[in-house]
């Protein structure tokens, strides 16, 4: 079997003000390269390898840690980008619910111009399957992004609650079986020490 663990990235510049990003690409805030730093301490010895989606607030924070666990380099997946959340993009949950009332009330919405959640299911278990099938018995962390970790769970029949900025679950997988086990958190929020360098 291989060990995934599946971690959102840390705080984009988007998260911290509360915009729905899908598979556009805002960087890390302060506190999210941060994060991705104590993140890496939480973990040393726990994971083999390191794989990212292709968007730069998971594949910066799996850079960031792979540096800290001094393991090789990053093997970068498309397959684990977020879903395309189409007119949602950019968007506040305030704004959303004003054009669309209700609709985030919905476990999985039809996105108006998003990926339908089929769609993502289904890229989603091909990423599994890829790592399963280049890691064979490793354990491996995949720097991935909420939408998509919860649209696995909720296949597996596990958690669908937001997963905050560097949680994540454990997945164990082979060709023919995955099942979910644990959520953790890597970093608490609150805990954080932001150092953000002052100009000369």
């Amino acid at each position: 079997m291989t060990r995934l663990l599946l971690v959102r990235h840390g705080q984009s510049e988007w998260n911290a003000v509360g915009r729905w990003q899908g598979q556009a690409d805002p960087p890390l805030s302060p506190l999210g390269l941060a994060q991705a730093r104590q993140a890496a301490a939480s973990l040393r010895g726990d994971v083999d390898a390191l794989v990212s989606s292709d968007l730069q607030r998971a594949s910066e924070t799996a850079r960031i840690m792979a540096e800290h666990l001094e393991l090789g380099p990053v093997s970068v997946i498309r397959q684990w980008r977020e879903r395309d959340v189409g007119q949602f993009t950019g968007l506040t949950r305030s704004e959303i619910e004003a054009r669309w009332p209700g609709i985030l009330a919905e476990p999985t919405p039809d996105i108006p111009g998003g990926e339908p959640s089929t769609a993502l299911l289904r890229r989603g278990l091909e990423a599994v399957d890829e790592v399963v099938r280049t890691y064979g018995d490793a354990r491996v962390l995949v720097v991935s992004h909420g939408g998509l970790i919860r649209r696995l769970e909720r296949h597996l029949g596990a958690a669908n609650s937001p997963l905050p900025n560097l949680g994540g679950v454990w997945l164990e997988a082979d060709r023919q079986q995955m099942r979910a086990g644990p959520r953790l958190l890597l970093v608490d929020p609150d805990e954080v020490l932001v150092t953000i360098p002052q100009e000369l």
